[in-house]
């Protein structure tokens, strides 16, 4: 399990009238960050939607720390936080760095897999399951079905 670390360049329109990193922003960098760790690792659109199936995000948090403001350098890791052992749900602990180490802000996310056909909660393939089974896991990890 390696660390997975993402690059993030600002655009103008990722700003507010305050000059800094509109709040709903934060989120589609986690967003952003998931996809490209799953296609990463063969997980791409084609893939689901081949087998009928996608993430689905049953919530969403973020602490906010520092601001970001347009000149930062960002960055955002990803880590799996708990996790059901079949990982048909699990929850995602994002942080989003600014200029190296300084932590700007918080994001877990709490998804499951859905079944785009019936619309139900659903047991991911085996190819999903083996890379949730490599993703890098934060200290405290825990299996939900131990909980």
């Amino acid at each position: 399990m390696e660390t997975y670390k993402k690059k993030i360049e600002i655009r103008w329109a990722d700003l507010d009238p305050n000059f800094h990193l509109r709040h709903s922003v934060y989120y589609d960098f986690g967003a952003s960050a998931r996809i490209d760790y799953l296609q990463q690792n063969g997980i791409t659109a084609q893939f689901m939607h081949e087998r009928v199936f996608g993430p689905v995000i049953l919530r969403e948090e973020c602490v906010f720390k520092k601001e970001i403001r347009p000149n930062d350098e960002i960055s955002i890791d990803l880590v799996l936080v708990k996790a059901r052992e079949d990982f048909s749900r699990w929850s995602i602990r994002h942080h989003i760095y600014k200029n190296g180490h300084t932590i700007s802000a918080v994001l877990t996310i709490d998804g499951a897999w859905l079944d785009t056909s019936k619309r139900k909660l659903v047991v991911p393939p085996e190819e999903v399951t083996k890379t949730f089974a490599s993703m890098p896991r934060n200290e405290q990890f825990a299996w939900l079905d131990k909980m």
